[in-house]
Protein backbone atom coordinates (compact mmCIF):
# COMPACT_ATOMS: atom_id res chain seq x y z
CA UNK A 1 0.00 0.00 0.00
CA UNK A 2 1.56 3.24 -0.90
CA UNK A 3 1.44 5.82 1.75
CA UNK A 4 1.18 9.58 1.80
CA UNK A 5 4.93 11.40 2.59
CA UNK A 6 4.80 13.93 4.85
CA UNK A 7 6.31 17.71 3.91
CA UNK A 8 9.60 18.07 5.61
CA UNK A 9 9.55 21.33 7.76
CA UNK A 10 12.35 24.01 6.74
CA UNK A 11 14.01 26.77 8.89
CA UNK A 12 14.94 30.00 6.93
CA UNK A 13 18.36 30.69 7.43
CA UNK A 14 20.25 33.94 6.46
CA UNK A 15 23.12 33.64 3.90
CA UNK A 16 26.06 36.09 5.25
CA UNK A 17 27.38 36.93 1.81
CA UNK A 18 23.81 38.18 1.19
CA UNK A 19 21.42 38.58 4.07
CA UNK A 20 19.07 37.14 2.46
CA UNK A 21 16.80 33.84 3.29
CA UNK A 22 16.74 30.47 1.92
CA UNK A 23 15.56 26.97 3.10
CA UNK A 24 17.76 24.22 4.46
CA UNK A 25 16.81 20.35 3.85
CA UNK A 26 16.72 19.14 7.21
CA UNK A 27 19.13 16.17 8.19
CA UNK A 28 17.88 13.01 9.83
CA UNK A 29 20.32 11.10 11.04
CA UNK A 30 19.83 6.77 11.08
CA UNK A 31 21.36 4.95 13.79
CA UNK A 32 21.57 1.26 13.93
CA UNK A 33 23.30 -1.51 13.65
CA UNK A 34 21.10 -3.50 11.03
CA UNK A 35 22.54 -2.47 7.57
CA UNK A 36 19.10 -3.02 6.33
CA UNK A 37 17.51 -1.01 8.02
CA UNK A 38 19.92 1.77 7.61
CA UNK A 39 19.37 1.26 4.33
CA UNK A 40 15.75 0.89 4.09
CA UNK A 41 15.37 4.14 6.07
CA UNK A 42 17.55 6.11 4.30
CA UNK A 43 15.48 4.98 0.92
CA UNK A 44 12.49 6.43 2.78
CA UNK A 45 14.10 9.44 4.06
CA UNK A 46 15.37 10.92 0.52
CA UNK A 47 12.09 10.41 -1.05
CA UNK A 48 10.48 12.47 1.52
CA UNK A 49 12.61 15.06 1.07
CA UNK A 50 15.05 14.49 3.57
CA UNK A 51 18.73 14.42 3.69
CA UNK A 52 19.56 11.48 5.45
CA UNK A 53 23.05 10.07 6.98
CA UNK A 54 23.31 6.64 8.06
CA UNK A 55 25.77 5.14 10.73
CA UNK A 56 26.55 1.95 12.28
CA UNK A 57 26.61 2.56 16.07
CA UNK A 58 26.83 5.34 18.25
CA UNK A 59 30.81 5.81 18.07
CA UNK A 60 30.65 6.28 14.50
CA UNK A 61 27.83 9.06 15.10
CA UNK A 62 29.44 10.61 17.47
CA UNK A 63 32.97 11.04 15.57
CA UNK A 64 30.70 12.55 12.73
CA UNK A 65 30.91 16.05 14.38
CA UNK A 66 27.94 18.48 15.55
CA UNK A 67 24.67 18.03 13.69
CA UNK A 68 23.42 21.03 11.42
CA UNK A 69 20.59 23.48 13.20
CA UNK A 70 17.55 21.43 11.48
CA UNK A 71 18.40 17.63 12.40
CA UNK A 72 16.58 15.10 14.40
CA UNK A 73 18.08 10.91 15.05
CA UNK A 74 16.34 8.14 14.53
CA UNK A 75 18.26 5.65 17.01
CA UNK A 76 18.02 1.94 17.69
CA UNK A 77 17.75 0.70 21.22
CA UNK A 78 20.02 -1.98 21.06
CA UNK A 79 23.38 -1.76 19.82
CA UNK A 80 27.16 -3.35 20.75
CA UNK A 81 28.96 -0.68 22.55
CA UNK A 82 27.07 2.15 23.18
CA UNK A 83 23.31 1.52 22.98
CA UNK A 84 20.42 3.79 22.48
CA UNK A 85 19.64 5.37 25.59
CA UNK A 86 23.55 5.80 26.12
CA UNK A 87 23.95 7.97 23.42
CA UNK A 88 20.89 10.31 24.10
CA UNK A 89 22.23 10.44 27.84
CA UNK A 90 25.50 11.40 26.50
CA UNK A 91 24.02 14.07 23.90
CA UNK A 92 21.87 15.30 26.94
CA UNK A 93 25.70 15.71 28.81
CA UNK A 94 27.41 17.77 26.55
CA UNK A 95 24.43 19.73 25.59
CA UNK A 96 23.12 18.73 22.33
CA UNK A 97 19.69 18.93 22.56
CA UNK A 98 18.73 16.90 18.89
CA UNK A 99 15.54 15.34 19.06
CA UNK A 100 15.38 11.40 19.02
CA UNK A 101 13.12 9.14 17.75
CA UNK A 102 13.64 5.71 19.02
CA UNK A 103 13.01 2.73 17.39
CA UNK A 104 13.44 -0.94 18.59
CA UNK A 105 12.32 -4.52 17.76
CA UNK A 106 12.40 -4.85 21.54
CA UNK A 107 10.03 -2.84 22.86
CA UNK A 108 8.57 -2.73 26.26
CA UNK A 109 6.65 -0.13 28.03
CA UNK A 110 9.47 0.22 30.31
CA UNK A 111 11.58 1.16 27.77
CA UNK A 112 9.28 3.86 26.16
CA UNK A 113 8.64 5.76 29.28
CA UNK A 114 12.55 5.52 30.18
CA UNK A 115 12.92 7.20 26.54
CA UNK A 116 10.34 9.81 26.80
CA UNK A 117 11.00 11.00 30.18
CA UNK A 118 14.75 11.88 29.00
CA UNK A 119 13.07 13.70 26.33
CA UNK A 120 12.34 11.47 23.05
CA UNK A 121 9.86 12.20 20.61
CA UNK A 122 8.80 9.29 19.93
CA UNK A 123 9.29 5.46 20.85
CA UNK A 124 8.44 3.17 17.67
CA UNK A 125 8.42 -0.66 17.78
CA UNK A 126 9.76 -2.66 14.51
CA UNK A 127 8.02 -2.99 12.03
CA UNK A 128 6.31 -0.15 12.24
CA UNK A 129 4.43 1.97 9.37
CA UNK A 130 6.40 4.43 7.38
CA UNK A 131 3.86 7.04 7.93
CA UNK A 132 4.35 6.67 12.16
CA UNK A 133 8.01 7.51 11.48
CA UNK A 134 8.01 10.10 8.91
CA UNK A 135 5.16 12.12 11.68
CA UNK A 136 7.59 11.71 14.21
CA UNK A 137 10.28 13.00 12.56
CA UNK A 138 8.54 15.76 11.04
CA UNK A 139 7.33 16.21 14.47
CA UNK A 140 10.73 16.41 15.84
CA UNK A 141 11.94 19.03 12.67
CA UNK A 142 9.16 21.27 13.76
CA UNK A 143 10.43 21.90 17.57
CA UNK A 144 13.82 22.27 16.37
CA UNK A 145 13.13 24.54 13.93
CA UNK A 146 10.73 26.57 16.03
CA UNK A 147 13.92 26.42 18.66
CA UNK A 148 15.93 27.63 15.51
CA UNK A 149 13.75 30.66 14.43
CA UNK A 150 13.54 31.59 18.32
CA UNK A 151 17.17 32.10 18.54
CA UNK A 152 17.75 33.71 15.14
CA UNK A 153 15.33 36.03 16.80
CA UNK A 154 16.77 36.71 19.85
CA UNK A 155 20.21 37.01 17.87
CA UNK A 156 18.70 39.72 15.87
CA UNK A 157 17.02 41.25 18.76
CA UNK A 158 20.14 41.37 20.49
CA UNK A 159 22.08 42.84 18.04
CA UNK A 160 19.62 45.86 17.85
CA UNK A 161 19.72 46.27 21.08
CA UNK A 162 23.41 46.87 21.03
CA UNK A 163 22.68 49.70 18.42
CA UNK A 164 21.01 51.60 21.54
CA UNK A 165 23.56 54.59 23.49
CA UNK A 166 23.61 53.82 27.20
CA UNK A 167 21.23 56.58 27.56
CA UNK A 168 18.80 55.07 25.13
CA UNK A 169 19.56 51.52 26.95
CA UNK A 170 18.21 53.40 30.54
CA UNK A 171 15.43 54.84 28.39
CA UNK A 172 13.73 51.69 27.16
CA UNK A 173 14.62 49.81 30.59
CA UNK A 174 12.18 52.81 32.02
CA UNK A 175 9.61 52.29 29.75
CA UNK A 176 9.53 48.86 29.62
CA UNK A 177 8.91 48.89 33.74
CA UNK A 178 5.67 51.20 32.89
CA UNK A 179 6.51 55.17 33.62
CA UNK A 180 5.80 58.02 32.10
CA UNK A 181 8.08 60.27 30.14
CA UNK A 182 7.41 63.23 33.18
CA UNK A 183 8.74 60.46 35.68
CA UNK A 184 11.44 58.82 33.51
CA UNK A 185 13.12 62.61 33.42
CA UNK A 186 12.48 63.24 36.46
CA UNK A 187 14.88 59.83 37.54
CA UNK A 188 16.80 60.67 35.26
CA UNK A 189 17.48 64.01 36.00
CA UNK A 190 16.64 65.38 32.25
CA UNK A 191 14.25 67.34 30.81
CA UNK A 192 10.42 65.39 29.18
CA UNK A 193 11.58 66.48 26.06
CA UNK A 194 15.08 64.93 26.05
CA UNK A 195 13.61 61.66 26.96
CA UNK A 196 10.85 62.04 24.67
CA UNK A 197 14.18 62.39 21.46
CA UNK A 198 15.86 59.21 23.54
CA UNK A 199 12.23 57.15 23.03
CA UNK A 200 11.72 58.08 19.40
CA UNK A 201 15.17 56.72 18.97
CA UNK A 202 14.92 53.49 20.82
CA UNK A 203 11.89 52.66 19.11
CA UNK A 204 13.48 53.21 15.70
CA UNK A 205 16.60 51.42 15.97
CA UNK A 206 15.21 48.62 17.78
CA UNK A 207 11.89 48.48 14.90
CA UNK A 208 9.79 48.64 17.43
CA UNK A 209 6.15 49.93 16.79
CA UNK A 210 4.55 49.98 20.50
CA UNK A 211 5.03 50.30 23.77
CA UNK A 212 3.76 46.61 24.44
CA UNK A 213 6.37 45.08 21.75
CA UNK A 214 8.93 47.08 23.54
CA UNK A 215 7.72 45.88 26.77
CA UNK A 216 8.33 42.17 25.50
CA UNK A 217 11.52 42.83 23.64
CA UNK A 218 12.83 44.43 27.19
CA UNK A 219 11.91 40.58 29.02
CA UNK A 220 13.44 38.62 26.17
CA UNK A 221 16.61 40.25 26.53
CA UNK A 222 16.39 40.23 30.17
CA UNK A 223 15.34 36.45 29.88
CA UNK A 224 18.74 36.08 27.54
CA UNK A 225 21.32 37.83 30.15
CA UNK A 226 21.49 40.64 27.78
CA UNK A 227 19.78 43.17 29.41
CA UNK A 228 20.19 44.43 33.26
CA UNK A 229 16.57 43.95 35.16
Amino acid sequence: MTTAVPRAPTTPQKTAASGTTAHASPTVYVVDDDASVRESLSSLLRSAGMRAEVFASAADFLAHGKPPALACVVLDVRMPGLDGFGLQAHLSAIGQDIPIVFITGHGEVPMAVRAMRAGAIDFLNKPFEDTDLLNAIELALSRVSATSNERLELAELRGLYDTLTSREKQIMAEVASGKLNKAIAYDLAVTESTVKVHRHNVMHKMRLKSIPALTVAMQQLRRAGAAQA
